[in-house]
């Protein structure tokens, strides 16, 4: 169970769970606690601390004096700290799965999945950063017109300093480790900054690297209300990097971070264009896995159907009998959709419906709403002037919007703000390679819905969704600078010469 074992002191007594400073759990000396919601019973589950902004502080002052430490510390033992925390986090799986049931209404399994993947890409960045961080560079001068050999310049990767990660709800733990990992073995000290929602399955994982053994301050977890320490610690002098996960608060942050490295996720609107040739069946099961998943809170879920007109009608009737199967409930019973993870969440999305049914968009289903629990519903002949056209609902509500050309799909998925993801279906791989230059979004799936995934894999978006690239070896590079010695010899020297 959470907070028991070897997580009992992560909890205090009034069952009011501590945040993770130079190595210790603590209680704030505001005295003050955030309530954790659970979506499902729409009552209190959790608490955390209210974290002060001098509390702040004294984790900033710690962690930029554990980072110089760690910065001399042996790839090969960086690694083998990963090592044991993955070890660690996949072994203690199930309590970590609980919170993200009772707090974010994840499905059981898939909240085991989330802690097992987590430790998978743990384990993986390990392994990978001693790789590329072990590898440097050799220029000598003569390959530029105008200079002899004499000189040499080595260049290699070497740490930041303090990484502020913020993740979002939807993935409080994997999204949390795909920015701590990367930072710890290029030699940075990471703080974290984890969602209220989400916030106790962060500190239980937290907890897994505290029993692996990292240097006292070198990992914190700071927990409290964005509107007290979140531009104080988005703006804090003392970060040198910022990795942030979630929605337009990361447009806010990237304009008053200042100088310095930014790794930014902001969402999509990610569009799935269907041609006429596509396999209809391939396409319905990959419409509902792409739309309906965690209820459509994902930031690379289906957001709009682009389909061509001959095919629409046949495309809908699949659907449709594909969402018949989906099961609706609650997350312990590992329902395929679950509440939303908040009232205010679900009323976003009702006045999404609402918006479509007075504009005239035709209901494949009733809509239904029980709290926070959507039914998914499908919307045909949504038209450009409906807001769900173009906002994300991050809910199981998927707009179908009927095409005339293949133009016509590019030009509306070109349009958004967003562009972090898209999909094609055809069977002309000639079609679907055009198609995937012409959209602007980070990256386009050829055949399948849109994934975050394999973690090692390139990620991002452009435009108003996001700034650089994840992935695993994208967040190893984007956490460290290129750092440069150059050796003058007296006279010009040629190998072998």
């Amino acid at each position: 169970m959470a907070g028991t074992g070897v997580f009992t002191e992560i909890v205090d007594g009034d069952q009011v769970y501590k945040y993770y400073a130079d190595g210790e759990w603590k209680k704030s000396a505001s005295g003050k606690s955030v309530s954790i919601v659970n979506p499902t019973t729409r009552k209190p589950q959790y608490k955390v601390q209210a974290c002060t902004q001098e509390e702040v502080n004294k984790v900033m002052e710690a962690a930029k004096a554990a980072q110089k430490l760690w910065a001399r510390t042996p790839l090969w033992k960086r690694a083998e700290h990963l090592h044991k925390a993955a070890a660690i986090l996949k072994e203690h799986k199930a309590p970590i799965a609980e919170c993200l049931v009772k707090e974010i209404a994840k499905p059981a399994k898939d909240a085991v999945t989330e802690v097992v993947r987590s430790g998978d890409l743990v384990s993986y960045t390990a392994e990978e950063g001693v790789r590329i961080l072990g590898e440097g560079k050799l220029l000598v001068s003569d390959s530029f017109p105008g200079n002899e050999r004499s000189k040499y310049c080595l260049s290699s990767k070497v740490p930041l300093g303090v990484v502020l990660a913020i993740p979002p709800f939807n993935y409080p733990v994997n999204l949390a480790v795909s920015k701590i990992a990367p930072a710890l073995i290029a030699g940075n000290s990471l703080v974290l900054k984890p969602p209220t929602q989400g916030a106790v399955a962060a500190l239980h994982m937290i907890q897994c690297f505290h029993l692996a053994g990292f240097p006292k301050g070198l990992i914190s977890c700071v927990t409290g209300k964005g509107s007290e320490i979140g531009d104080f610690l988005t703006m804090h002098p003392g970060v040198n990097c910022i990795s942030f996960t979630g929605g337009d608060t990361g447009i806010a942050i990237s304009k008053k971070a200042g100088m310095i490295p930014l790794q930014m996720e902001l969402g999509g609107k990610d569009a799935c264009i269907v041609l006429e040739d596509a396999d209809l069946d391939l396409v319905a099961s990959n419409i509902v896995k792409g739309g309906y998943s965690y209820s459509g809170q994902r930031c690379t879920a289906v957001k709009v159907v682009l389909v061509m007109e001959s095919v629409a009608d046949a495309i809908v009737e699949k659907v449709k009998a594909t969402m018949a199967k989906l099961s609706v409930g609650s997350p312990e019973d590992d329902c395929d959709i679950t509440p939303v993870v908040s009232e205010s969440s679900a009323n976003f999305i009702e006045g999404l419906v609402k918006d479509a049914k007075e504009k005239g968009a035709t209901f494949c289903q009733e809509y239904q709403r029980e709290g926070n629990l959507i039914w998914p519903l499908l919307l045909d002949h949504v038209r450009p002037d409906m807001r769900i056209a173009w906002e994300e609902p991050f809910g199981p509500v998927l707009p179908v919007i009927r095409i005339s050309s293949v133009e016509e799909g590019i030009h509306h998925c070109n349009a958004s703000n967003f562009g972090l993801q898209g999909c094609v279906f055809t069977r002309d791989i000639n079609k679907a390679i055009l198609i995937s230059d012409a959209m602007e979004t980070g990256t386009v799936q050829i055949n399948s819905a849109p994934a975050r995934g394999p973690d090692h894999f390139p990620f991002q978006g452009l435009k108003d969704s996001g700034i650089g690239s994840q992935g695993i070896t994208n967040s190893i590079n984007m956490m460290t600078k290129i750092k440069s010695t150059v050796i003058n010899l007296p006279s010009p020297s040629y190998t072998m010469g």
